[in-house]
């Protein structure tokens, strides 16, 4: 009867450790995945230029827009956060200075509120786009700030409140 309860325990134990063997195989490969894809968003090599119009629309009013080779990084109201997904965007840009191009950072803002209020607020959006692109790796010195004559953008809105950064010989 020993004998039998040794079995029993040692394939009991053998069970066990093969099911947490799985589960963690499983969590593994879904955590190497989901790491993989993160990379190959943020890896500026493998993005080509974006040409053709590519917008990612976000509910609370961020959004990116490439358009005929111009970036728009479009914000919420008072807020200077970029949107999810401003990854591939960013490679854009980035692959585009690797290329011998120069990145132009511009910061618009709507025409609610107080207007100097978001002048400032413009300019932080602008220098928000250019300090994550430098932490990215763009030099410094390929990557010029500069306040448009108008800082109040077009549009509507919702598009007015952007940052536009335009890619330059």
């Amino acid at each position: 009867m020993a004998d039998d309860d040794s079995q029993q325990n040692f394939i009991l134990a053998f069970v066990l450790a093969l099911i947490a063997l799985v589960i963690f195989f499983v969590i593994g490969i879904v955590l190497y995945t989901q790491g993989h894809k993160a990379a190959a968003i943020a890896t500026p090599d493998r993005v080509a230029i974006i040409t053709e119009t590519v917008a990612v629309v976000i509910p609370d009013g961020a959004s990116i827009r490439v358009q005929g080779g111009v970036v728009n990084f479009y914000f919420a109201t008072g807020s200077a956060d970029l949107a999810p997904g401003a990854a591939g965007a960013l490679a854009t840009v980035i692959k585009g200075v690797e290329d011998g191009r120069k990145a132009v950072v511009s910061g618009f803002h709507d025409a609610t509120g107080d207007g100097g209020r978001n002048a400032q607020l413009a300019q932080k959006r602008a220098e928000m786009v250019r300090n994550v692109l430098t932490g990215l790796g763009v030099p410094a010195d390929k990557v010029e700030l500069k306040t448009p004559a108008v800082t109040t953008g077009s549009g509507n809105n919702a598009e007015a409140r952007r940052v536009e950064v335009r890619l330059v010989d």
